[in-house]
């Protein structure tokens, strides 16, 4: 669901020209992007904008935040998708956006049930709109108060959530007890499988990097994430979605002038190739996957696949195992074809079945909180 280059150059001796580095440092992190984090719960009072302010939290492509929450009534809610925030080259049948919004579905469904209260879902109430999205509604929610309810033990792990993009510890192989964890999380509709078979892994991460550098050599897909990256504190706080470029190095870099987006979007330039440098390496540290496959190949299916990777992303972090989507591989432009074809060869899947979801496993370094836009901003009155 978002890419963040990872650069380097000697750029780091170009700070100098910053005055008081510590100072500037600390200065750097994008904290009004970041409340959505801290300020998710503060409506207990208000269980629907409790509920909302924990779902804007979910994985999303590119960090889109695609969702738009109306609330109906008194205890009813109805999701749509935001149509300007689609993916249409990277994404042209809108199957990542949807997968999004299933993981927005499953947290909302776990804040619920923090509250006692059972979320009843209706996905697609007035029909499964294809090719792509249109202004029907992706789900219907209605929350029902159930006494004893308890509440999932996944949300104890929401606000630690991450999609960590760094290299992963090669010397620590993720334990078979943790796969079968994981996959224990499938259900009826749904598999989630955990991926740790050397041969099968050199494969995958021989693979995810061919579909890399598919998607960052084909321009108007790779022009579709440059145009999304927010460069710096201010760029993110003023638009807190899309591919954050933050930190001290990153900033320095950009106001040195060794980080633009013109130098991003050509590839012979020195930034284009230390992140592809950087990038292979990083796909390169990975000591397991996981996949998550649904039955049924409409929309239905993106949306229960996308509630089920939610829940392992959860249960991986309560393992403590970090995860990374690379869902390049699994993109539906025409030029993506082969390689998508690879990727479901090398994990055995074959239609009717829909693999939907590839994501690394494996135990990395703690990583930031992804900026969001404020729930307010996310809700509508019907």
């Amino acid at each position: 669901m978002n890419r963040r280059l990872f650069l380097v150059s000697g750029g780091l001796a170009g700070l100098s020209v910053v005055a008081g580095l510590g100072a500037f440092a600390a200065t750097r992190r994008p904290a009004a992007a970041l409340l959505p984090w801290e300020q998710a719960g503060l409506s207990r009072n208000d269980p629907r904008r409790y509920v909302v302010e924990h779902a804007i939290l979910a994985p999303n492509p590119h960090n889109r935040q695609p969702w738009i929450v109306e609330l109906i009534g008194e205890d009813r809610m109805r999701l749509f998708c935001d149509l300007d925030r689609r993916l249409p080259h990277t994404d042209p049948f809108d199957r990542q956006i949807v997968i999004g919004l299933g993981c927005f579905t499953e947290l909302a469904s776990l804040a619920a049930s923090a509250l006692g209260y059972r979320l009843d879902v209706v996905p697609f109430p007035e029909g499964e709109p294809q090719p792509r999205l249109d202004q029907r509604p992706v789900a219907d929610f209605r929350m029902v108060r159930e006494a004893g309810l308890r509440v999932d033990p996944l949300f104890a792990h929401v606000k630690a959530r991450r999609s960590t993009k760094r290299p992963y510890d090669l010397d620590r192989a993720v334990p078979a007890a943790a796969l079968a964890e994981l996959a224990r999380l499938s259900t009826g509709d749904v598999a989630v499988v955990g991926l740790g078979d050397a041969v099968q892994v050199e494969r995958l991460r021989a693979l995810t990097w061919e579909a890399w550098g598919i998607e960052s050599a084909t321009a108007r897909t790779h022009k579709e994430s440059v145009d999304l990256m927010r460069i710096g504190r201010s760029e993110i706080e003023a638009n807190p979605d899309g591919i954050s470029l933050g930190g001290l190095f990153l900033e320095g870099l950009a106001l040195t002038g060794q980080l633009t987006r013109a130098q991003m979007i050509d590839p012979t330039s020195s930034a284009f190739r230390q992140g592809q440098d950087m990038y292979r390496a990083m796909l390169a540290a990975t000591p397991a996957y996981l996949i998550v496959v649904a039955n049924d190949g409409g929309r239905a299916g993106e949306l229960a696949a996308g509630r089920a990777y939610l829940r392992a992303n959860l249960a991986a972090t309560g393992l403590g195992l970090s995860m990374q989507p690379v869902s390049q591989a699994l993109q539906e432009f025409p030029e993506m074809a082969g390689a998508k074809a690879k990727v479901e060869e090398a994990v055995a899947i074959a239609s009717p079945k829909r693999l939907h979801m590839l994501a690394r496993l494996g135990y990395g370094p703690a990583v930031d909180e992804t900026p969001r836009w404020a729930a307010a901003t996310r809700i509508r009155q019907a």
